[in-house]
This record gives structure tokens, sequence and C-alpha cells, in this order.
């Protein structure tokens, strides 16, 4: 999947990206890059907003395990189970969350769960950029369910 449809579908059906501003810079099996705009996610103290910055990293995972789902031909609905935001510095204008899968053997363990038993579990990363420097960690599980034929 390439950067202007993965933005395009996350815009169509998550219409809070496109509220953000939220633009896809890369994605592929390894990583999705997301970007956002400070203006639409400012806070009091024309920061960041935390919540802004969690939805970005939480797009930026979500959007990982969608892409290579998509990538092996699988129809599925994925949801976030849990998840934990560590924030390092303000941020003060664009910045990018950047995400990652930490232990990558955990994708076939999923893959081969997924198979089984039509739904699986997978942790994901990311990492907010700001400058050139980190701004914030977020670790997450999302649980991907095999759509049956014909579900929306």
């Amino acid at each position: 999947m390439n950067p202007q449809a993965l933005e395009q579908y996350l815009h169509e059906h998550i219409p809070l990206s496109k509220a953000m501003q939220v633009c896809v810079l890369e994605a592929v099996p390894e990583r999705v890059i997301v970007s956002a705009p400070l203006a639409p996610n400012i806070n009091h103290t024309e920061s960041v907003f935390g919540g802004s910055a969690s939805a970005v990293a939480t797009l930026a995972a979500w959007s990982l395990v969608h892409v290579r789902l998509k990538s092996a031909g699988i129809a599925s609905g994925i949801v976030i189970q849990n998840n934990t935001m560590s924030y390092e510095q303000p941020i003060h204008g664009s910045f990018t969350a950047r995400s990652f899968i930490k232990q990558p053997e955990a994708w076939d363990v999923f893959m081969r769960t997924l198979s089984r038993r039509g739904r699986a579990r997978i942790a994901v990363s990311a990492i907010l950029d700001y400058e050139g420097q980190p701004a914030g960690n977020f670790e997450g599980n999302f649980v991907a369910i095999v759509k049956e034929p014909g579900i929306r």
C-alpha cells in the first residue's frame, strides 16, 4: 500500500485523522511514518495537545498492522486493546510518529494465530519525533479479527 492510498483510507475511515491533518510519509512493512502539524493539534500552552500526540502515534501503529495485513491479502478488523504513552519533551511544531514492531519474530506468531483462530494480538511501538529528537514513546497491543466475506 502506498502512502497516498493509506492516507486516503485513514481520512475516509478515521475522520479524526483528516481533522488533525495527518499525512502519511511512508508505508512499508517495516514501518509507517505519519506527520501532523501543530495548528489543528495545539493546546493552551501552544504545544501539541497530549491527546493529539497519542492519537497520531496510535494511527501510525494501527496503520502498520493494517498495511501488513492488506499486503498479505487478509481482510480484518483491527482495534487497539491497550496502550501506554510517555512524553519526553513538548512539541512546538510539526511532528512525526514512526511505528515498528520491536520483536519482528512476533509477526509470524501473530499470523499463525490469526490463521488458526481468526483473531490475534500483536504489540506495536511508535516513536514521536520533533525537530530530529525523540519527543514521546508509544507501546500498544492491537487485535485483528478476520472478516467474513461480505462483511465491511
